[in-house]
């Protein structure tokens, strides 16, 4: 991945999807060559001049001013995530990362093992910017209990299950928001750390192997996933939807602490316990899902 090649189709996408009515700026003629806004409109609208915009969006953020990237984000009309992932690729292209970089692994704190096993009627999990799951108590392993039956040396990923597991679209039955979001999340990983290789091989593998994730990852589509509702189609038990909340762990920078419930005399709370039997029943184990690994 080229960090000016990624802010380059980033930039040149969010301009795509912005027209002149929405930007407050008249359209003259029918004819625009152009979907969206042109680069002299951004410019104008930012208060830079084109040949400075046109710099920008070929790459060259290296430099650029806090109060030039608001403006350029204020003209692009980018809510928080992609605000955010603007300025992630300025500091990534002023770092030059002069090598692949393999973040440093290692058992998680038993305190935080200790947090999310205590969590007994809520499936829960730890994972990464790569969307590894690194730990997972016991009904976070029941609900996703098709992510670990293949036996595998490596973390359990949603992504390679998703787009490279015949068992992925069943499993994930709103298919559509279901892949936004898990392509979403990675590429605002790769935003945040374009040296790291794992998340390099990881990126390269679907992008080989799966059609969808190609189309899904050209529109560099990036979001924060704090809270919502997903469902899921458990071979068990049958479709299931809940609600999540995920929490950044703030002592163990990168990872994620995801949660899912479901309101009182709700299906999703019936679905819930019949879960939870499930799971006595076919003696799921927390301790297996544990990867031990960042």
């Amino acid at each position: 991945m080229s960090t000016e090649s990624d802010i380059r189709e980033f930039l040149a996408s969010r301009r795509a999807k912005v027209t002149p009515r929405q930007a407050g700026l008249p359209a003259y003629g029918s004819n625009r060559r152009v979907p969206g806004l042109r680069r002299e409109e951004v410019a104008m609208l930012a208060g830079v001049s084109v040949d400075y915009y046109v710099r920008l969006e070929r790459g060259h953020l290296a430099g650029a001013s806090e109060e030039v990237l608001d403006a350029v984000a204020n003209a692009l009309r980018l809510d928080e995530a992609e605000r955010a992932h603007l300025y992630d690729l300025a500091r990534a292209v002023a770092r030059r990362p002069s090598r692949r970089t393999r973040r440093p692994r290692g058992p998680l704190p038993e305190s935080v093992l200790r947090v999310l096993d205590s969590m007994t009627d809520s499936p829960a999990f730890i994972r990464n910017g790569r969307v590894d799951i690194l730990a997972v108590n016991r009904l976070g392993r029941a609900l996703y209990a098709p992510l670990f039956t293949d036996d595998t040396s490596r973390p359990v990923n949603i992504a390679r299950f998703q787009f490279l597991n015949p068992r992925g679209r069943d499993f994930f039955p709103d298919w559509e928001q279901s892949v936004n979001t898990t392509v979403s999340l990675l590429r605002t990983e790769a935003g945040r750390a374009p040296g790291d290789s794992d998340l390099t091989g990881l990126i390269g593998e679907l992008v080989t192997r799966s059609e969808e994730f190609r189309t899904a990852w050209a529109k560099h589509n990036v979001r924060l996933h704090h809270t919502g509702r997903k469902a899921f189609r458990h071979p068990a038990i049958g479709e299931i939807t809940l609600d999540f909340d995920a929490m950044e762990l703030p002592a163990q920078p990168g990872l994620t602490l995801t949660a899912y419930s479901a309101g009182p005399h709700t299906p999703g709370h019936d679905a819930l316990r019949l879960l939870a039997t499930w799971a006595a029943t076919e003696d799921v184990s927390a301790d297996a899902g544990r990867a031990g690994r960042r």
